[in-house]
């Protein structure tokens, strides 16, 4: 009974909490989606996965408001965006981490104004598929007929077509996309688990938009998503005073330039 009661306080806490950053949502949020929105995304994605309960609540705050900045549901269903509970080696606390999800990367890639189209597949055993690069790049998959049992993923690869006629396009094994999984703090629960083949897609997606013209949401949301997989504690944007929904502290540089440097010191 006890735990049942601190669960409901901690439920009412996160609440009041979000509520009162609803002022934030809407300076931060596109016109397609309103804070009563994101309000309830981020209560519904908190009752779904109670382990967020117990992290710091100011890294839940920056989450929700990294989503809202970048207009991506963290409903960790339909494959925008996921909240993610993680331990951070560096403090020891327990806390929030936002990862971008497979269709919000191409909701975000799309806005550039520059891409035609944006297509990622995995590969299963007993599909036909070739691949080669180089001079005279090669990509045929022809998927094989199940029988309504999915097979295992072999391969994942994501082209882009671009609005000059151009394209382009990656492709990752299956070992490849593991050992990112491997690395990655949310590897052994959340969509890695529940969701792999769109994780899959997801990491073929990413690098090969490397190579593409982005805006700059997709560029930060890019940038968080290979942090979270590098393993790295991620330094959201804002800071909130959790008591009155303020943004307090807000990263020095632009946070794309923080996210490259955090980058570049994680692969040094």
């Amino acid at each position: 009974m006890t735990q049942l009661i601190r669960h409901d306080d901690k439920v009412a806490s996160v609440r009041s909490m979000l509520q009162r950053l609803m002022p934030q949502m809407l300076l931060a949020l596109p016109k397609h989606l309103t804070p009563e929105r994101m309000f309830r995304v981020a209560m519904t994605a908190v009752q779904r996965t109670p382990e967020l309960l117990e992290c710091d609540p100011r890294s839940l705050a920056g989450a929700v408001l990294q989503a809202s900045q970048l207009g991506l549901e963290p409903d960790g269903v339909l494959g925008a965006a996921y909240l993610i509970p993680f331990r951070n080696g560096k403090t020891g606390k327990r806390e929030v981490q936002f990862l971008p999800g497979y269709k919000g990367l191409i909701t975000l890639a799309r806005r550039s104004g520059e891409i035609s189209s944006i297509d990622a597949r995995v590969v299963r055993e007993g599909d036909k598929f070739k691949y080669a690069f180089g001079l005279n790049p090669v990509l045929e998959h022809v998927p094989a007929e199940h029988d309504g049992e999915a097979k295992p993923v072999t391969h994942a690869y994501a082209v882009i077509r671009l609005k000059d006629g151009g394209y382009q396009f990656d492709v990752l094994t299956v070992a490849e996309i593991k050992a990112i999984q491997a690395q990655s703090r949310a590897g052994t629960s959340g969509p890695w688990q529940t969701h792999f083949a769109e994780m899959a897609k997801k990491t073929a997606l990413r690098r090969a938009l490397k190579l593409a013209p982005m805006s700059v949401e997709a560029q930060r949301a890019v940038a968080l998503d290979e942090l979270a997989e590098a393993g790295v504690p991620q330094e959201l944007e804002f800071q909130v005073d959790t008591h009155t929904g303020e943004i307090v502290e807000e990263a020095s540089a632009s946070g794309l330039q923080a996210l490259t440097k955090e980058l570049e010191a994680a692969q040094a």
